[in-house]
């Protein structure tokens, strides 16, 4: 294998790829990037079993093949490279060397035969999305999601393709975020799956502001495509979480007692102030609904007191409830929305931030002291 490449696009392709390559692996094969330089590309693939990013640069093939090279070495002297063009040459034994300008280095790395093939997604059920509409649907929802292990089936988000929407779900038991836009969903391609926090994490990380992503799924397996015009396409493809889904339909309350428009800065920057007078041990902030006004209370014994007063229009009863901080400040964080509608029935019951916008986000209350 023999190419020259721009420093630029070699640096843009491991950016893209490295990150799901875990720092421990048993298998020192995936801790590569497996390399395969053909008809002007090279394409960069790395994996974790569970997960797979792939992507391809542009590149002056002088003789194609393909190899593997630990990936974070591979990334940490390109980037420390001072010249804009690299060159590339493999030997039979799966040796690299690198030339740029007055330096040269040597990598040792693991033929291409021994990388784990992609399993491939035969299934033609596909949906397409603007880039930035589901990255602005997975900021909205994967802050939700449970991280904690012993409930796997949480350990991401959940996606209904029906009735010619995209609905993704988060929740973690204690607050629930779900959003949706609508889509061309053809009817063999309705359905519902789970993907795991890493693809989603990934995802995330790689969507951009412009061009559309291709959703495809197969049972155990789902596929994200973006196309851009002069960016890179990326292919991340991950398992999905084996297991049902809660019916979330059930959490959401009915009909609420008290619907209040507020100010998304102004709640969110009093919530913060408010937080930094809460402990481990105390971590609730108090919402005092009465006429016009809103107080944000905290009271911890050992840390102090805060208290902040926002004006609201509010001319309903007086209504007191509790919250934690962050799980009440992760939507308004996500949110761009300058206002938001709480709903709210009592002290005991659960809290509900709506926008104008497909968005409803459901927040457990906290006992009061």
């Amino acid at each position: 294998m023999k190419l020259t490449i721009a420093k630029e696009q070699l640096i843009q392709g491991l950016q893209a790829v490295q990150n799901v390559v875990g720092s421990r692996t048993t298998l020192p094969i995936l801790s590569n990037v497996l390399l395969v330089a053909s008809d002007g590309r090279l394409e960069l693939t790395a994996t974790d079993l569970d997960v797979t990013i792939a992507g391809s640069v542009v590149a002056t093939v002088l003789k194609p093949g393909k190899t593997t090279v630990p990936v974070k070495k591979f990334f940490g002297i390109a980037r420390e490279l001072n010249a804009p063009e690299i060159e590339i040459e493999v030997d039979e034994r799966a040796v690299m060397s690198l030339r740029a300008g007055g330096s040269s280095y040597k990598i040792n790395g693991l033929s291409g035969e021994e990388f784990p093939p992609i399993a491939a997604i035969k299934e033609s059920r596909a949906v397409a999305l603007p880039q930035e509409k589901l990255k602005a649907m997975l900021r909205k929802t994967s802050f939700a999601a449970s991280s904690d292990e012993a409930r796997y089936v949480l350990n991401g988000i959940f996606f209904s393709l029906k009735e010619h929407k995209v609905t993704l779900v988060a929740t973690d038991g204690r607050r629930l975020a779900m959003t949706d836009e609508e889509a061309e969903v053809p009817t063999e391609a309705e359905a519902d799956f789970i993907v795991p926090t890493k693809a989603i994490n990934e995802l995330n990380r790689l969507l951009l502001a412009t061009g559309t992503v291709e959703l495809r799924f197969s049972e155990n397996q789902v596929a994200f495509t973006t196309f851009g015009e002069g960016t890179m396409g990326v292919l991340i493809q991950s398992k999905l979480v084996d297991g049902n889904y809660p019916n979330y339909r059930q959490v959401i309350p009915g009909e609420c007692q008290e619907r209040i428009m507020l100010n998304r800065e102004e709640l969110l920057g009093a919530l913060r102030r408010a937080e930094l007078m809460t402990s481990d041990k105390s971590n609730s902030v108090k919402l005092t609904f009465s006429r016009n006004q809103l107080a944000v209370t905290a009271n911890t014994p050992e840390v102090g007191e805060a208290r902040e007063e926002l004006a609201i229009n509010h001319k309903g009863k007086d209504l007191a409830i509790a919250f934690n901080p962050a799980y009440l400040m992760d939507p308004l964080k996500a949110l761009d929305e300058d206002e938001v509608a709480f709903e709210l029935i009592d002290e005991l019951s659960p809290g509900v931030l709506k926008t104008m916008k497909p968005f409803l986000y459901v927040i457990m209350p906290m006992r009061m002291t």
